[in-house]
This record gives C-alpha cells, sequence and structure tokens, in this order.
C-alpha cells in the first residue's frame, strides 16, 4: 500500500513540475497562432434581401435570374424579411445554398417610428 502511495505521489509531482513548463509553452504559441489566422470577411457588402434588386441578387453564387425573380416575388408577397433563414422559403434555396449565401447578405433590424424612451 506504501508502495502504492509513494508511485501516486512521485507521478503526481511529476506533473506539477512539467504543467508549468507546459502552460508557458502554450502562452507563448497563443499570439502567434492567433496573429496568423485572419478574420474572415466578406470581400463584397453584404446585400440587403429587403432592398435588393434582381441584379443584386444575381451577383450571389448559385442565384440566377430565376431564383433571384423568386426572391423579389417571395418579398413582394409575404412582406420584408425578417431573418435571413427566411431564404429557405423561396424555392430553388435549399439548406447548402443557404449556408453559401448566409454571410453575403444581411436583413436589417426594423426601424421604429418610436424615439427612444418613449
Amino acid at each position: 500500500m506504501r508502495t502504492c502511495f509513494a508511485t501516486v505521489a512521485a507521478l503526481g509531482a511529476a506533473v506539477l513540475i512539467t504543467l508549468p513548463s507546459l502552460a508557458a509553452a502554450t502562452q507563448s504559441q497563443t499570439p502567434i497562432a492567433a496573429a496568423s489566422v485572419p478574420p474572415v470577411v466578406p470581400s463584397k457588402p453584404q446585400i440587403n434581401l429587403n432592398t435588393a434588386t434582381i441584379d443584386q441578387l444575381e451577383t450571389l453564387p448559385g442565384i440566377g435570374r430565376k431564383t433571384a425573380e423568386r426572391i423579389i416575388e417571395h418579398r413582394t408577397k409575404i412582406g420584408s424579411f425578417k431573418r435571413i433563414e427566411e431564404l429557405m422559403n423561396v424555392k430553388g434555396i435549399g439548406e447548402k445554398s443557404f449556408l453559401k449565401l448566409k454571410p453575403l447578405v444581411v436583413v436589417p433590424p426594423p426601424k421604429t417610428d418610436k424615439a427612444p424612451g418613449d
């Protein structure tokens, strides 16, 4: 029993000794790794789904004339998009297409007529 306890104690001490050096190595690598990864920024400005024209919508990947017309038709019939996920309600836009479009489109929050604090 004493031998097991001594072995466990020795292993615990070894772990405690190696952990600070491991933490120091990790800390020194973190800023370098973080600095080398550029942020994901769309190369073009995002397209507002509620104001975009057919020509603007056609610049999106996988959106042709017919799908652009369907987006405008959906917007006209249903009203303004409230969330970009509603784009999947348009015929021809499934989950895969939506995931490609998601960083490229925007639906701004609705404007209110009330003044702040009213």
